[in-house]
Order: C-alpha cells, then structure tokens, then sequence
C-alpha cells in the first residue's frame, strides 16, 4: 500500500480526529479511504446521470407529462 502525506488546516485536522474519536473510523487514513471511495461512486453515478440525460434529449420531445414519467420510473424500481 502507498503512503501519502498531505497537508490539511487545523480546523480539518480535528474534524478529521473527531471522526476518529467516534469510533467510525479507526484512524485517519481508514476516513480519507472512505471519503475516495465515496467520491468515485459519486463520479461515477453522475456518469451515468449524464449519459442518460443525452440519452433522453437526443430522443426528442415527449407529449407524456412529467408527473406521469416519474410515475412509471418510480413503478419500475420498487
């Protein structure tokens, strides 16, 4: 495993620590894991929100309303 140093304000520093102290995580590089980790499935997620967006404005204009497309996506994923 590859080590990093990196250089953080003090406010963060306890932040960090007060993680820690709750017993979350056990020390700061387990929390700086955590927080790459959380932000590459946000990456990615946002990814695949765009795509389907461009998928959805190249498909042209819907006569349907919002209300019932919501409805249907919400049926779809229960």
């Amino acid at each position: 495993m590859a080590t990093m140093n990196v250089s953080i304000p003090d406010q963060m520093r306890e932040w960090v620590e007060s993680q820690i102290a709750s017993g979350v995580y056990s020390n700061a590089s387990d929390y700086i894991r955590d927080l790459i980790r959380r932000d590459q499935e946000y990456k990615d997620k946002r990814e695949v929100l765009i795509r389907a967006l461009e998928t959805g404005k190249k498909s042209g204009i819907s006569n349907r309303a919002v209300d019932e497309i919501w409805k249907e996506v919400k049926t779809q994923h229960r």
